[in-house]
């Protein structure tokens, strides 16, 4: 005889797959979080299924370890914008650094320009852009149904090159904003432009999620052959800076960067949490998301606006971050699973981690040598983009 359900049947209610599907499979990796053994469903050969009160009883479980796994990330990036500080050139000590911090006036005035104005905006840009682009690779790979997708593989970060480059090798200025900022927003332009052109392909065009993959592919290498087309004609000063850039440093951070892009982020995050139930039925396929009711056009629209912003804003800061767009949805999906409501936040969370760990390595690799961080994270995001690709030959 069927349970009582006091909302009738909500089998067909995305929410409810995604909640199950995902404590079963919570169940399968995690021997540890089992139902009660006095329930005689769970301890019968060949019995039913687990009982309404199990599922929520494994539920709940996975709830707090979720939680706990984002306290946790949270604190790794605390304990790597410190790290941060005190290993490399002009290392501090911890009570140094916290007398800085939360007493300027009373600090040496070399130390206070130092983690003020150079090592703090820094460490918290690392954090920022690597939670901004980690979020964007893991809505990209979702929209697009390709573990492959992120802001890098399909073109949007070679488009933010480019548009840098103009402005640089070709030395323009607009009167009354600074050099820094026009190759900022020439990068964020061309950024914009690319994912428009994506977004056109697969609405306008009847591409599907791995025609908009092959097509991004093809402008990777439209705009790489463009950039170094700008190089081949740059002169010798120009170029020394092109290259600087398109290596990605953080080395340009400043406090107005900073704070316009985690206002964007701090906007964009609860917008992209709010359609996590939308971007769950996406795993499913887009027909399946289509049959509960889910604009998938609209809904991959918004997405790709969510993305452009975030990845160009990134880029356009700090240059060209390779990798941490695909490395972090995938590390993020191991530990959370499909739940967008965790998934996304895990993914921004595990992108500021990492950035913030190349960070420091980008000043200890080599003594007294600032390596460029994008240096820095293509070294690690290749080895794990092999390693998915032979993944996904061998299943």
């Amino acid at each position: 005889m069927n349970q009582p359900d006091m909302e009738g049947d909500q089998t067909a209610d995305p929410r409810i797959h995604g909640i199950l599907n995902d404590s079963h499979r919570q169940l399968a990796r995690d021997p540890s979080v089992t139902p009660p053994s006095s329930s005689p469903t769970a301890t019968a050969a060949g019995s039913p299924p687990a009982s309404p009160l199990d599922t929520v009883t494994v539920y709940r479980s996975m709830l707090r370890r979720r939680l706990a796994l984002v306290g946790l990330l949270a604190a790794i990036i605390t304990l790597s914008i410190l790290a941060d500080f005190m290993l490399g050139p002009s290392g501090l000590g911890l009570s140094e650094l916290l007398r800085t911090i939360f007493s300027p006036q009373a600090a040496d005035p070399t130390t206070r320009v130092i983690v003020w104005d150079i090592r703090l905006p820094q460490a918290l840009m690392a954090m920022a852009v690597g939670m901004a682009l980690g979020l964007a690779g893991a809505e990209m790979q979702t929209i697009l149904n390709n573990p492959l997708a992120s802001p890098f593989t399909l073109g949007l970060s070679s488009a933010a090159a480019f548009g840098a480059s103009l402005v640089i090798v070709l030395d323009l200025a607009v009167p009354g904003i600074p050099a820094s900022w026009l190759v900022a927003m020439s990068a964020f332009v061309f950024a914009i432009l690319s994912a428009m052109l994506l977004d056109a392909v697969a609405r306008w065009g009847g591409m599907n999620a791995s025609g908009v993959v092959l097509f991004g592919i093809a402008l990777v290498f439209s705009f790489n052959a463009l950039v170094s087309l700008v190089q081949f004609v740059a002169s010798a000063e120009a170029l020394q800076g092109l290259v600087f850039w398109t290596m990605g440093s953080l080395g340009r951070a400043n406090w107005p960067q900073l704070g316009i892009l985690l206002a964007v982020f701090a906007i964009i995050l609860p917008i992209s949490v709010r359609q996590s139930w939308q971007l769950t039925a996406m795993r499913l396929g887009e027909d399946r998301a289509a049959s509960f009711g889910i604009d998938v056009r609209r809904l991959r629209l918004t997405s790709l606006i969510r993305i452009s912003v975030l990845s160009a804003l990134a880029v356009s800061f700090v240059g060209t971050i390779s990798f941490i767009g695909l490395v972090a949805p995938h590390i993020a999906r191991r530990l959370f699973g499909e739940d967008h409501r965790f998934y996304l936040p895990g993914s921004a969370l595990v992108g500021g981690v990492i950035l913030s760990l190349a960070s420091i390595a980008s000043k200890n690799i080599v003594p007294g040598v600032l390596v460029p961080v994008g240096i820095v994270t293509s070294l690690v995001g290749i080895p794990f983009f092999l390693a998915v690709v032979f993944r996904r030959q061998m299943q």
